[in-house]
């Protein structure tokens, strides 16, 4: 792969040639506090339009995301979406993804806000953006705008006359701020939103293409490698690097406190230092990791604060029969096929970082926090990761890589994790407690629930320095910044915590534990993945109670019709009847949820079969049905639902970080186990349910616990016992069989 370095857009237009857009990110809040209504998606805190779409003089169009491509196809989506409200062919678009000189600054690409902000924003933009064309057309045409269409990159006019684009562009014509609405097309036109184009990012994915950071090779470029602390709080007490610093290649050995660092000119040469250095290096380790202590006993004996986040009471409805249960998830990794990666080069007292990061203006203010610059001079451009999932060790490489090139100006620098390194280091998936008890009234339906979750904050993303590795680990380090709940609606631990079900008394706790012992952060869906499990294994556990089909069930307490839909189209799919039996050695299970309450609805059946002798359990197949709005690519979409079934498949049924009372002892594919090839699912049907016209929802997330709750019900109902720790191990199904 080979870096592309672009010219400011305010330096081209200084510099005259072609009349393009100018590009203008300033004064947003000031403009949004002025707005009468609020603008849509992204817009509302970038909205020039400007700042999302460039149209140059010889009509080339150029849109601007501040999302990343993690391999969930926005690339594709988001064109499909400017192409659509400009009326140009989808080839016509070239698409900017997150880059801190170029982009809008939206944060982070997570929870599954990318179609639901950026999509929104460009759409309304595109379509506003091709109003003014037409605008601008009648006005030189003297001719009423209504008479008027944009057609294939032009304006045309009644007789035929044509003007593209690029004739109608001027300076500032986009220069202006978005409208609170926009005339959108009617679904009924579209001609590129709603087809099944394929994934641009795809083909250098799967022919062996420069497709990923991993990829890159800058002219001169010299190869990084970190020698990692043993465990967490060990400290390097001495290390012998003079013979290191006469291996053949080696250029410079990197000590700064705790942080230790090798560069060669050649990778391979790296490696060998790297481990001729670690070698040499001598550690003083603390033992203060809880090795002994199971989830539960962990999490309940914890400092929390605790939060009541739900609280419904109707005094007229009581129950008669109760039961309670206790769920738990461990810690789990992300387990990225690709170790981390980034490159960064120092160039005339400019920092670039080249990294797979999902926050680049977040990680931008986080790498200059750590080298004392002015966030001005660095420049944080996304490139594509091999493997993502949240926040993995793709910051903590990208500071690693600054901190390096920091000290050798001129060259760039390649850091390559380790697997071990990335196993043992990255932030994972909080380990999570949840308690569940309710009663049903005589007839079979709930009437009191009750749901408490012990958790983290789950996300401790950088935006200060004391989230990176390489600021912790320097002879001055960066405090770590104290760990802060997420606030609800869409919350961290407590996500999905509160039911969308209609219950008359519920109340749901929220135990904030504002410490954990070991590193987490941010994994994808963060607590919906274990409360949705939670909730919709004990709603099987209920509805068994209640003597009650588990589809029927849901349903009487379902009143959202949109939830019921995907309920209903799930069952029908799968082909699921009242009081079935599954054939011999599988269980058959069924789950729903709306990610965040908010964002997209999805429902999940399952075939498990289990194989009684060893316990292993292996999904056959599992029918999805997903109302995500307004469906942008059918492909796109089902490659995302079929993704988070396989990966949620994989965390409930395998995966969990192991460690001793000082180190992470899970740190390769032998001591942490995933999902494998052999065990992939015979079939995934995901049905869609589109909505012309309505909302984008966010769809990346909304699979992952329904997945896990099904088949945690199959399994179930393939052995008749229930299993409520994560994951469902060949072990522990063994162990249920046997008692």
């Amino acid at each position: 792969m080979t870096a592309t370095f672009t010219m400011d857009r305010r330096q081209v237009l200084l510099g005259g040639g072609a009349l393009i857009v100018g590009f203008s990110l300033r004064g947003a809040a000031a403009q949004e506090a002025a707005s009468p209504a609020k603008r849509p998606g992204s817009l509302a805190t970038t909205p020039y339009l400007d700042s999302w779409i460039r149209i140059d003089a010889d009509g080339r169009i150029t849109v601007f995301t501040g999302k990343a491509e993690l391999g969930q196809g926005i690339k594709t989506a988001l064109q499909q979406i400017a192409a659509e409200e400009l009326d140009v062919p989808f080839e016509a678009i070239e698409l900017v993804t997150a880059d801190t000189k170029r982009t809008a600054n939206e944060g982070y690409t997570s929870g599954s806000h990318s179609m639901q902000d950026s999509g929104t924003a460009i759409r309304h933009a595109a379509a506003q953006a091709r109003e003014l064309l037409i605008a601008q057309a009648a006005q030189r045409l003297n001719q009423p705008a209504d008479g008027l269409r944009a057609e294939n990159g032009a304006v045309i006019a009644p007789d035929g006359t044509r003007l593209g684009y690029g004739e109608l562009i001027a300076a500032d014509i986009l220069h202006v701020e978005a409208q609170p609405s926009s005339k959108l097309k009617d679904p009924a036109s579209f001609k590129v939103m709603g087809r099944p184009i394929p994934r641009v990012d795809i083909p250098a994915k799967v022919t062996g293409g420069a497709a990923y950071v991993q990829d890159m090779r800058l002219p001169g470029m010299l190869h990084a490698r970190i020698v990692r602390p043993p465990s967490y709080g060990a400290t390097l007490t001495d290390v012998d690097s003079a013979a290191i610093e006469k291996m053949p290649g080696v250029v410079k050995v990197i000590r700064n406190g705790n942080f230790l660092a090798v560069v060669a000119e050649k990778e391979f040469q790296a490696i060998k230092a790297m481990l001729a250095l670690a070698a040499s290096a001598k550690w003083q380790e603390h033992p203060q990791l809880p090795a002994e202590r199971g989830v539960r006993e962990l999490l309940i004996n914890l400092p929390a604060r605790d939060m009541t986040i739900l609280d419904v009471s109707d005094p007229s409805v009581s129950g008669q029969r109760s039961i309670e249960a206790t769920y738990t998830r461990p810690y789990q990794a992300h387990g990225s096929i690709g170790p981390s990666c980034a490159v960064a080069q120092l160039m005339d007292g400019a920092m670039t970082v080249w990294s797979h990061t999902q926050g680049v203006y977040p990680d931008r203010q986080a790498i200059a926090e750590m080298l004392q610059l002015a966030p001005d001079s660095v420049r944080v451009i996304h490139v594509e990761g091999s493997g993502c999932y949240g926040h993995n060790g793709a910051d903590d490489a990208a500071a690693d890589a600054a901190l390096i090139a920091s000290l050798i100006p001129g060259r760039p620098i390649r850091v390559q994790w380790m697997r071990e390194q990335e196993h043992a280091w990255e932030p994972f998936g909080p380990a999570m407690l949840t308690q569940a008890k309710a009663s049903l009234d005589a007839d079979g339906r709930i009437a009191d629930w009750h749901f408490e979750v012990w958790s983290n904050t789950h996300s401790m993303r950088p935006g200060g320095a004391g989230c990176l590795l390489a600021a912790q680990h320097k002879a001055e380090p960066v405090a770590e910044p104290a760990p802060k709940p997420l606030p609800l609606p869409e919350g961290g631990g407590d996500r999905n915590a509160i039911p969308i079900y209609a219950f008359p008394n519920a109340k749901v706790v929220h135990h904030f534990i504002s410490q954990m012992p070991l590193r987490i952060s941010a994994m994808r869906s963060l607590g919906a993945y274990h409360n949705v499990f939670s909730i919709e294994s004990f709603m099987d556990e209920l509805a068994a109670l209640a003597g009650k089909d588990p589809v029927e069930f849901r349903l009487a307490h379902l009143k959202d019709q949109r939830a019921r839909d995907v309920v209903q189209k799930a069952a029908e799919a799968f082909g699921w009847t009242k009081d079935q039996e599954p054939p011999n050695g599988r269980g058959y299970g069924f789950a729903f949820a709306r990610y965040k309450n908010l964002a997209a609805y999805c429902a999940i059946a399952s075939e498990v079969e289990v194989i009684s002798d060893t316990g292993r359990a292996r999904l056959v197949r599992a029918v999805a049905a997903v109302d995500a709005g307004q469906i942008v690519n059918p492909n796109g979409l089902i490659n995302q639902i079929e993704g988070a079934i396989v990966q949620s498949s994989s965390w409930t049924l395998y995966e969990s970080v192991t460690f001793d009372d000082t180190r992470i002892t899970s740190i390769d594919w032998q001591t942490y186990p995933i999902l494998r090839f052999s065990a992939v699912p015979d079939s995934i049907d995901v049905h869609l349910i589109d909505r012309p016209g309505q909302p984008f929802l966010g769809s990346g997330e909304t699979a992952q616990g329904p997945a896990a709750a099904s088949i945690a019900n199959a399994v179930t109902s393939a052995i008749g016992k229930r299993l409520r720790d994560l994951p469902l191990t060949r072990q522990r199904i063994r162990a249920a069989i046997e008692a």
